[in-house]
Parts: structure tokens; sequence; C-alpha cells
């Protein structure tokens, strides 16, 4: 007489089908978009408060001690600074870890197959995780090097709160202002993209929409990286000094 397997083989399909991931790549992808919006943003802004060098020490000086006292006292002295470096380290953890699982997850279901031959305007997407790790590791290096002042990343003659002379000090250092350039040219790279992807991860589907976020991510990215570029460019040819 026949035994059907029947159960037990749907049995095994339930169980597998309940095996499902804790948190969906859709809500990775969001998290994403929302980290990587708010990354862009602060570096835009970021950027822009970094051109008063050009005014001076006097200028750039009383700037970063604004900033320390921004809504003092109604918040405690640095209140606000600290609140944003929360935020960003609340996010910075966020987006790398949904970066990695989603790598993983990739590259479980792409499994041995790797595709070839891919346009040249698919570079910065293909390249977004090393890009994201080169500029994880600048990160480090920008904190200890001109808000901590750990050594070798500082300069030898850095000293807290005298934020225009640690700047100059730190791009005299010609290792210092390359290795800061270069990481501007990564980081447009994976701006452009990150924000014409975020676009569309965040429900903008529309051809023209999305038209306009890939200009409008590209000029940002472009802003940014030539702002920053311009100062490490400056301090070496002597105008900022």
């Amino acid at each position: 007489m026949a035994v059907s397997t029947a159960p037990t083989s749907s049995s095994g399909g339930a169980a597998t089908r309940s095996r499902k991931p804790w948190i969906s790549s859709f809500w990775l992808k969001i998290i994403m978009a929302v980290t990587g919006v708010i990354f862009a943003a602060f570096v835009l802004v970021h950027m822009i408060g970094n051109l008063k060098v050009y005014q001076g020490a006097e200028a750039f000086d009383s700037y970063a001690h604004w900033l320390r006292e921004v809504l003092y006292p109604l918040l405690p002295h640095e209140g606000v600074l600290w609140a944003l470096r929360i935020v960003l380290s609340v996010s910075l953890v966020a987006h790398v870890w949904a970066a990695v699982v989603l790598s993983a997850r990739a590259r479980k279901a792409r499994g041995p197959v790797r595709r070839r031959g891919l346009p040249l305007r698919s570079f910065a997407a293909r390249t977004m995780l090393v890009t994201g790790i080169v500029l994880l590791a600048f990160v480090i290096f920008h904190i200890l090097d001109l808000t901590i002042g750990a050594q070798p990343a500082a300069s030898d003659s850095f000293e807290a709160g005298s934020a225009y002379a640690n700047l100059v000090a730190s791009f005299q250092r010609p290792w210092v202002a390359v290795f800061y350039i270069l990481a501007m040219v990564v980081l447009a790279l994976h701006v452009s993209h990150g924000l014409w992807t975020a676009t569309h991860d965040l429900g903008a589907t529309g051809k023209r929409l999305r038209a306009i976020a890939l200009a409008i991510s590209g000029i940002v990215a472009i802003v940014i990286m030539i702002g920053n570029i311009s100062i490490p460019f400056a301090v070496l040819i002597g105008v900022v000094k």
C-alpha cells in the first residue's frame, strides 16, 4: 500500500515559508534612504559653514563658538551640538547596519553568478559599499583630527577651541590634504547615487520626478565636493593661512 508523503512536504514547505527575516528589505531600504538624506543634508550645511574659513580666523572661530552656544541658556552648553551628534551617530549605525544586511541578502540571492560588462553609469551603484567603507574611515579620521585632536591624526599644534588654526595646521600636511580631497571625490559618488536611489525608495517613481531627482542629486554632490575640496587646496597654495 502506497503511503502519501504530501503532508510531510506541506509541513516542510510551511516551515520554510515561516522563516522570514525579522525586518524586510523594504524597511531596510527605507532606513538607508532616510539616514542617507540626513547625512547629505548635514554634509551640505557643514560645507557651507566651513566656507567661513575664507573670512579669516575670527569669523571661523566665531562660527565654531556659535555652534556650541545655539539655544543657550534654554538648552545646556553644546546641547544642540550633542543632539546633532547623537542623531548622526544613530543614523550612521543604522545606515551601515542596513547596508551590510542588504548586501548580504543580495549576495545570497545572486549566488555565484556575477554580472559583467555593466555600463559606466552604474559604477557608482556597484561601488556603494566600497565608497561607504572609505567614507566611514574618513569620518573616523576627521573626528580624531579636528574634533578630538588625537595623535597621530591631528597636527602637533592642535589646540582645543582653535578651530581655524587646527584646520590650517592639519591641511598644511600634504598627505592629509590629498586624503581629504580624494575622500570628497568618493563622497560625491556616494551622495549622487545615494540621493537618487533614496528618492525611488521613498516612493518617487514618476519618470519626470526621478529625472529631477537625478539632476538635483548630481548638483548637490558636485557642490559639496567642490566646496570642500577648495579648502585644503586653498591652504596648500597659501590662500588660507
